[in-house]
Formats: C-alpha cells, structure tokens, sequence
C-alpha cells in the first residue's frame, strides 16, 4: 500500500491527513508491518509549482528519508520508492541513497523509478524534461551497474558514465535490489518489458489491464527476457464492511467474501500483486481498515508469485 500523510495529493488524500505528522505514518507502518503487508510506499517530488500547487499539494515526503526512518520502525515490510523520479539526479548519487536504504534495512528495498511529469521541477534542477524519457532508459541501466554487486562498477552511456568509482556499503541483495518501472504509457510498458524486474501501473481502469499486460509479456519475449517480471496494479479504493458515510462511487465496499471475489479477478488477468488503498476517516479508522482487510479478505486472495505462474 501506498503511505498516508506522505504525499497529499487531492486524488487520493483524506482529510484527516492534512493534520497528520510522523507519528501517524509510523503508526500506519507499523501496522503494515504487523499484518504482512507486502510493501510500503512513499512518492517522489521535490518541489511543486503554483500552477499545479492547488492539485497536487506542496506535502511529498522525501522517499528516502521517509523509508529509512520507517525501516527503523518496522522489521518484515519492503520498502518501495513509488515513484522515483530518477532522472531528476545522477545515477550514483540515486544509487548511494538507495543501496544505504537497503543495507540499512537488511535488503528489503524495491527501487521503482518513473519518469516524472512536472517540467518545473526538471529545469529547477538542470534536468532535462524533454528527453526524460531516454534520459530514464539510461539513468535504469546505469542504476542495475551501479545497484549490483561490484564495489567498483563500470557504465558507459551517452549521458552517464563511471568506472573505477567505488561504493560502500553495497545493497544487502544480490544480485541486485529489483527495480520497478512505473507508468502505463505505451513507453513506459516497453520499458518495463525490457529494462523491469517488475511494472506498476499507474490507475488503468481494470478493464484496459488485460490489454496491456499481453503487450507487455509480448514485448518482453520478443526482447528474449526469459525472467520473470512482477506486474502490479493498483485497485480501486477499497471499504471492508458497509461504511456509514459516503466513500465514492468507485470505492468497492462490502462483505470481505464479495472484495475478495472482485480483486481475484486480478489474479486472473495475471497481475502478481495490488495495491490497496482504504477510505478512512482518521489513522484509527485506516488501520481498522487494513485489520480487517489483513484478517478476513487477504486470506481469500491467494498465492500468485511470478513463480507460481
């Protein structure tokens, strides 16, 4: 699940988030953590302009700081950069962070990256908006060299290069921590398909999934990659029970038996994994959310690992 309190966007925030601090994410992480949820998730922007300020909020976490200070809270949960924007900074400097993050947190990072979408940030930063995308393509194959297990590791691309630079400490998993390519644009599903470990999409309604994902396991074939891939989706946002209050048209709410039922329906499509977002009302309501979810739906769902496909 993605982390209340961390990212404010209209989109998806609740209200009670707007007076939450860290104690609440440390709550909800630590719920996450007690109830075996798969991942955490924190977002990545670093500033936002006027014109998208009234949208998409001003309040977004650091990732890195954020899920290093929750890896301190929480001993099982992984801990998912959703998304970084990396080519925002030089592929070392992204590598340093997060190979830190994961040997901190005994190797339980998953590093997704995306290409961004604010053009003020990029030429904040001297980044270039334009070519992001190329610019991420590269900035992924540079990440893989420089996240693996070499002390000193080789790269040599148009924009990025490096050898003879060593780094320490070196990530806790080998060969490398996985990386995740965010994003449901036509590029974004190629990258995925050639350069992912695993793909996030980003809120396709259910219906475009199977569509996609064929796509992307054709490309991926054609490409000769016999690995598997992780293949996410996010759902829509969720109630477990009848709730009192009105939680959206699109929220599915109900009997844990009946969202069970619904989400298999991703298991079907072939998705590996989801990412759940509850309506609530305040942190109490939220984790009540994920008890129950934890307790009477996630039981229902099943084992659908790349491995057991």
């Amino acid at each position: 699940m993605q982390l209340p309190v961390q990212s404010r966007s209209t989109l998806y925030a609740e209200a009670w988030e707007a007076g939450a601090g860290p104690a609440d994410l440390a709550a909800v992480a630590a719920a996450a953590d007690r109830l075996g949820f798969c991942y955490i998730a924190c977002c990545d922007h670093v500033a936002i302009p006027r014109r998208l300020a009234a949208a998409m909020g001003t309040t977004w976490y650091d990732p890195v700081a954020t899920l290093a200070y929750l890896a301190g809270l929480t001993r099982h949960v992984r801990l998912l950069s959703h998304v970084a924007v990396v080519g925002l900074r030089h592929p070392l400097a992204t590598a340093k962070q997060y190979a830190t993050l994961d040997h901190l947190s005994g190797g339980r990072l998953i590093l997704g990256v995306g290409a961004g979408h604010v053009r003020e940030e990029f030429e904040a930063l001297g980044a270039d908006f334009a070519d992001r995308g190329p610019v991420l393509d590269e900035a992924v194959d540079a990440l893989k060299a420089a996240l693996g297990p070499e002390e000193f590791p080789d790269f040599a691309g148009r924009r990025f290069a490096f050898n003879g630079l060593g780094q320490r400490p070196r990530p806790a998993q080998t060969p490398r921590p996985p990386v995740w390519i965010g994003g449901s644009s036509a590029a974004a599903v190629r990258r995925a398909a050639v350069r992912g470990d695993g793909w996030l999409p980003q809120g396709d309604p259910r219906e475009e999934l199977p569509r996609q994902i064929t796509r992307l396991r054709t490309l991926r074939e054609q490409a000769g990659i016999e690995a598997p891939i992780e293949i996410g989706a996010i759902t829509e946002p969720l109630y477990v029970g009848e709730p009192g209050w009105h939680v959206g048209r699109r929220t599915l709410s109900g009997k844990a038996g009946r969202l069970a039922e619904s989400l298999r329906e991703y298991a079907a499509m072939g998705v590996h994994q989801i990412q759940v977002r509850f309506r609530s009302r305040s942190r109490e309501e939220l984790i009540e959310q994920m008890e129950a979810f934890a307790s009477d739906v996630a039981p229902h769902l099943g084992d659908r690992s790349p491995d057991s496909q």
